[in-house]
């Protein structure tokens, strides 16, 4: 397994992550398949673990938890905290008051079964709440010994600065992919100017990239997605007509080129792949090998320029909430 520095001077982890959403969605999952997946994915070198307390209300992190007991020192948890959500699955908003952090971190320990936490972040930034003092209650953590490293998630350049002037961000978890690209103008280059890893996730565009999307789309399980409807749709499914031609000429999937391409785009990128099953291990891992060209990355980045995606990447709900 390849490995990069998780921002300036940070620890080295696996050149891809695990995403674990998928595997908490609503969706019937087999318990013991998923633990024997994510302890494959260890196996193969995979030790970039990201969860979140409110996967599956818990679920992901009970299942990770099992996974990694007598192995603990194969996993590097990246754990995220703050969204609510009501029994039904209705989204209640963000938490990000300093003694919620706390509380959430508490409950997160326990469920993974672990000491301290090495990746952790509020997963949007509270418009309630100062952003600072939600980072602080972070450092107050690290300081305490019960998390290693600071991230941040869904931020932009300026709040991703006021994190970094709290305590150093080791990593910025972000959407990225070819269908999502808004942060190449201002936010990517404000975390490689901070020495900041950057932890791309919905890699696939909530399946669009994989060209098998169903219209409406699923969403992260919560939501439905603009980009995936009716028109947008129509439209959004030109470029990846494209991504297909180009995987079957290479001999790939167009998910295997969606994540490959966002490996080509520097050393500081930890993509999140997701998966329930160990058969689908080997076709994730297969993209790091995979190349471009100068040629192919030109016609890509033609296929999918920036206004090239219609629709937003959220309700207008959740858009509110998210970085721009």
């Amino acid at each position: 397994m390849k490995t990069i520095s998780l921002g300036k001077n940070g620890p080295q982890i696996s050149r891809l992550g695990f995403g674990s959403m998928q595997m908490a969605s609503k969706m019937p999952h087999d318990d013991k398949e998923c633990i024997a997946t994510i302890q494959a994915l260890m196996d193969a070198g995979v030790q970039f673990l990201d969860v979140a307390d409110f996967y599956g209300m818990g679920r992901a992190e009970s299942l990770i938890g099992q996974a990694i007991k007598g192995r603990r020192e194969q996993a590097f948890l990246s754990v995220k905290c703050g969204a609510m959500f009501s029994p039904t699955g209705a989204f209640l908003g963000v938490d990000g008051r300093p003694k919620a952090v706390k509380n959430f971190a508490s409950y997160s320990l326990q469920r993974l079964g672990v000491e301290v936490i090495d990746l952790y972040q509020a997963c949007r930034v509270d418009p309630e709440v100062p952003y600072e003092e939600t980072i602080g209650a972070i450092a107050d953590l690290i300081q305490e010994g019960k998390v290693r490293h600071l991230g941040v998630s869904e931020v932009g350049a300026a709040h991703l600065r006021i994190a970094h002037g709290v305590h150093p961000v080791a990593a910025l978890e972000i959407e990225y992919s070819l269908a999502c690209r808004f942060i190449e103008a201002e936010i990517l280059p404000t975390a490689r100017e901070l020495g900041i890893a950057v932890v791309p996730y919905r890699v696939l565009a909530d399946g669009l990239l994989s060209g098998v999307t169903a219209e409406g789309g699923s969403g992260n399980g919560h939501f439905a997605v603009p980009r995936l409807q009716g028109e947008n749709l129509e439209h959004n499914l030109k470029p990846v007509a494209f991504l297909k031609e180009l995987a079957a000429a290479k001999g790939y999937t167009p998910a295997q080129l969606a994540v490959a391409w966002l490996l080509s785009r520097g050393e500081d990128m930890v993509p999140l792949i997701g998966m329930s099953r160990r058969t689908r291990i080997p076709e994730n891992l297969q993209t790091l090998d995979i190349t471009f060209t100068a040629e192919e990355l030109a016609a890509l980045d033609k296929a999918f320029a920036p206004d090239a995606i219609m629709g937003d990447r959220y309700p207008p709900m959740v858009m509110k909430l998210a970085a721009r």
